[in-house]
């Protein structure tokens, strides 16, 4: 068995523009995706990631390189003799059909036998928990409910690969976070590798083994949802992923896998980017929530600096606040709200003097 599900190797997609010019949609992407993985790619409108999604389902053919499914390479065969499917936003239900027949469809069109196709069918809506719906209409069910019988019509034809281009971008709040939850839960159930494609960040972090962030046609980082978090390799992922502070300065050292930086007439210390040599300038990048407020200076790290609290808002489960450790550099900290009600917090109100600190392993320099 091949080691990957699907691989793109350098490939390259380029469209024919308004005045004649080519336009470059994904610019020699490599990615490699395990089989049983739940893989997203995660991008900003126009970052290239449906084009991708759509080279791998044989809807766009390559203008360079190769995509390979379980081994094989597929990048000019046509869609319906790829072992995929796909599950759009829009569900693209047959409303004159019952589910049954909905979810049946694929299966007429390849020839299975009857016999079969009535317990396929079956099977497969019991693995969206939707059992017992043969009988009713698309207009009968809420939008979930169909998000979930696009699901059934994709599994039943059992593909190797299910791809869902931005699946539950349709849905309330409420009710796609709800969703994110079963469609992982389904995904472990079926083993059935599952490559998707959303802008949510949040839907992304929730859902994935591993996530693809991809920016103007260049995939900029895959990792562990924890690493792309944690570990930014630039700023657009930094930036993208969750809220950063950043801060603009220069690397004044280097010593193994940490630096130290200067902005502000403040030095920090902070992991270093390899590569990285004195005199850079570069951005500073920590996580609000790893800052700590203190009203004495912490002992326990080199990134201690006193500052003004600026700007505090409460918002019920944190407190986010607006510190001044310079005239040119501020930091945002979000601290959860875990004392007791009545207990005296150790932030203070707007004005108050208070320590920002944060150790040196949470924060990154980053140069790109």
């Amino acid at each position: 068995m091949p080691e990957f599900a699907v691989e793109l190797r350098n490939v390259s997609k380029r469209f024919p523009g308004p005045s004649g010019e080519e336009v470059s949609a994904v610019k020699n992407v490599t990615m490699q995706i395990r089989d049983g993985e739940f893989f997203s790619m995660l991008g900003p409108s126009g970052c290239g990631k449906t084009t991708s999604l759509r080279m791998i389902a044989g809807f766009e053919l390559l203008t360079e390189g190769e995509v390979y499914i379980h081994g094989k390479p597929l990048g000019q065969t046509p869609p319906f003799k790829r072992p995929v499917n796909t599950v759009f936003q829009s569900y693209a239900l047959f409303p004159h059909m019952t589910i049954g027949e909905n979810v049946a469809f694929g299966l007429e069109m390849k020839g299975v036998p009857k016999s079969e196709i009535g317990p396929r069918v079956k099977q497969a809506l019991e693995m969206v928990r939707l059992p017992g719906y043969e009988k009713r209409r698309p207009r009968q069910m809420s939008g979930g409910q169909q998000q979930r019988v696009a699901l059934a019509r994709a599994l039943v034809n059992r593909p190797e690969v299910l791809l869902l281009d931005e699946p539950l971008g349709a849905l309330d709040l409420k009710l796609r976070k709800e969703m994110q939850l079963e469609l992982k839960t389904l995904q472990r159930e079926v083993g059935i590798t599952f490559i998707y494609v959303t802008h949510d960040q949040e839907e992304a972090l929730t859902m994935s083994d591993r996530i693809a962030v991809m920016d103007h046609g260049v995939v900029k980082q895959i990792g562990l949802a924890s690493e792309i978090y944690e570990e930014p390799n630039c700023r657009f992922v930094a930036d993208f992923i969750g809220e950063t502070n950043f801060i603009e300065g220069t690397v004044r050292s280097v010593d193994g896998d940490h630096a130290e930086f200067e902005a502000g007439g403040l030095k920090f210390i902070a992991v270093a980017q390899p590569g990285l040599s004195r005199g850079t300038s570069a951005t500073l990048a920590v996580r609000p929530e790893r800052v700590r407020l203190t009203h004495t200076r912490p002992g326990d790290t080199p990134n201690a600096y006193e500052g003004e609290v600026r700007e505090s808002i409460y918002i019920g489960t944190d407190t986010r606040y607006l510190v001044l450790l310079s005239p040119t550099v501020n930091v945002r900290v979000r601290q959860q709200n875990t004392v007791p009600v009545g207990m005296p917090a150790l932030e203070g109100p707007v004005g108050v003097k208070v320590w920002a600190s944060w150790t040196p392993d949470s924060a990154r320099i980053l140069v790109e």
